[in-house]
């Protein structure tokens, strides 16, 4: 076909448009979207800086602000190598004031600047300041990790970047600048929120300014901000209560070598604590060692799967009671060892109980009768109002362990062993948690909850996390009877180890077999307290017990009592 020749210059026209529409999107791209990305590489190239923070990046935080690494800030000394004329006499004397060895600090002092590794106290730093040494600075530097960091599991842990390829895979996810040697979330939340974390900028620097030979600019001197904010990173705030926390912590590393606690907040189903055992330290310069030691430190033991033996009965007495099959009053035989198709704990046997009196005994053979006459599919039904199928917590988006499959007790000859919290029953202990919390908020469920928002370093919240209402899942009367059943086992039941003697407190033990031969027992506790006005709910499993009475019971109890006085 052949154009008119207007009809070319209009075309011409309208092409060279487009393409210089296309032309500014990109340069308004680059000034506004990217304008700080380029402006920090051209800074990077003009001068040598130094940064007064150990990882620059956003901070992880309890529900009242503290950061849960224990993050603290120390004087440190600032060299600038470039501005130093005698460093041989500066070593000299910068080694007395600090009281080491001049050597260790001659080869420092003929290289890049640096912060030197040596805490200052107030008089050391006095001392420094006053030498006036050129190219010598006194200050603050903020530490990541204090002394002792908390939920280290959850709150996971730094590590190199290992190739170009993952440098390109996270640059490609926003807009942040990534390269070789820099550090990067590699479990938990620091894995689950590297972009959000990820920072553009340092929020504390000291600065040289270099000319295009790289030689030292004498007219600008020194740049020091100590109080810059970085726009791009963000802060994390959990539910996490850095106290509870650091009880539940202390209690394990005394008492449980393995296991897991949870901490939950009845009011809210926020958790206030978790805790696993063995544990490691999160700081870069220890990883090495935890990783080449036990793998089960870095493991969440309270998202983890478990049997959860005869907590599970709590499930199967409130399916029970809410579908009318039995009555607290309503009484049973048990045969103890001799009974079938489950023998009892009990060898010698309960005799006629009631079924309030087995509940408070854990007495197996009334639980599996009353397990075969409940059926399969309501069971499996209850334990999904319970939350035994939701592996979800709020802002934690552990990936999900298809191990839990709940249709597995409609299979033959599971409904029994089902019935007692072994065979096919897994739960984590944040599920058994939840499970507790419902029946303590009169049958109401609610999803965990550990991440409350994202707030900006001005304090602007970005993106908040809702606690979720709830949903009921009994009727109330039957979270009554629940309650009054819970009592009993601390009372005059098998759970007597878990009593709060000031309070109150209710509560189930569990023991589940860990092995083949039996020997093996994942001891539980799962209760609450106060017992008139309940606000938390705390879960203790401790691998490798002896049972739920006599190791879990006992735990619970020490991490209650202190978290209440």
């Amino acid at each position: 076909m052949n154009f008119l020749p207007g009809k070319r210059v209009v075309q011409l026209f309208y092409a060279f448009l487009i393409l210089f529409l296309l032309l500014m999107i990109r340069l308004s791209v680059i000034q506004v979207l990217e304008g700080g990305y380029y402006a920090a590489k051209a800074v990077q190239r003009e001068t040598l800086t130094v940064s007064l923070e150990e990882f620059p990046r956003g901070q992880i935080l309890d529900r009242h602000l503290r950061p849960l690494t224990q993050t603290v800030q120390s004087n440190r000394v600032i060299v600038f190598p470039q501005i130093i004329t005698k460093s041989d006499l500066l070593a000299k004397e910068l080694a007395a004031i600090l009281k080491i060895d001049k050597n260790k600090l001659l080869p420092v002092l003929k290289r890049s600047p640096c912060v030197l590794p040596y805490h200052l106290s107030s008089g050391q730093a006095k001392k420094v300041r006053q030498h006036n040494w050129p190219g010598v600075l006194v200050l603050p530097v903020s530490f990541r990790y204090g002394p002792e960091p908390l939920a280290a599991q959850v709150v996971g842990h730094l590590g190199k970047i290992h190739s170009y390829r993952e440098i390109s895979s996270l640059s490609s996810k926003d807009k942040k600048a990534y390269g070789a040697d820099d550090w990067v979330g590699r479990t938990g939340l620091e894995l689950y929120y590297e972009h959000e974390l990820r920072a553009t900028g340092l929020q504390g620097y000291a600065r040289l300014f270099m000319d295009a030979r790289t030689e030292w600019l004498r007219g600008l001197g020194t740049e020091v901000n100590t109080r810059h904010l970085d726009s791009g990173r963000q802060n994390l705030v959990t539910t996490i209560d850095a106290d509870i926390q650091r009880i539940a912590e202390r209690v394990m590393d005394a008492r449980v070598k393995k296991g897991a606690v949870v901490v939950m907040d009845v009011s809210t189903g926020d958790i206030l604590a978790m805790a696993g055992r063995p544990t490691y330290n999160p700081h870069p310069r220890e990883i090495e060692k935890y990783l080449k030691g036990d793998p089960e430190a870095f493991l969440d033991q309270c998202t983890m799967l478990f049997p959860p033996g005869s907590l599970f009965k709590v499930v199967i007495a409130a399916a029970a009671l809410a579908e009318g099959i039995v009555s607290l009053e309503d009484t049973f035989h048990c045969r103890g060892e001799k009974d079938e198709p489950v023998r009892c704990w009990y060898a010698p046997g309960h005799g006629n109980i009631n079924f309030a009196k087995a509940f408070a005994q854990s007495c197996n053979p009334v639980f599996v009768k009353v397990a075969l006459e409940l059926g399969a599919e309501k069971l499996i039904a209850y334990a999904q109002y319970f939350g035994f199928d939701n592996q979800k917590v709020t802002g934690y988006p552990v990936p999900r362990d298809y191990r839990q499959n709940l249709n597995l007790i409609s299979a033959p000859h599971s409904l029994a062993n089902s019935s007692l919290g072994q065979g096919p029953v897994l739960a984590t202990p944040v599920q058994v948690t939840a499970m507790m919390n419902t029946v303590v908020n009169d049958g109401v469920y609610r999803q965990p909850r550990l991440v409350r928002e994202l707030r900006t370093e001005e304090g602007v919240v970005t993106r908040f996390f809702p606690g979720e209402r709830g949903s009921r899942v009994i009727p109330s009367p039957v979270a009554g009877q629940l309650r009054q059943l819970l009592a009993s086992v601390t009372t005059e039941g098998v759970g007597r180890g878990a009593y709060l003697e000031d309070y109150g407190s209710a509560g189930k033990t569990g023991s589940a077999q860990a092995g083949g031969t039996g020997e093996r027992v994942n001891a539980w506790f799962c209760g609450y307290a106060p017992v008139g006005q309940p606000r938390y709910v705390v879960t203790v499993l401790v691998r490798e017990g002896i049972s739920g009475g006599q190791t879990a019971a006992p735990v619970f109890k020490e991490i209650m009592s202190e978290i209440l006085n």
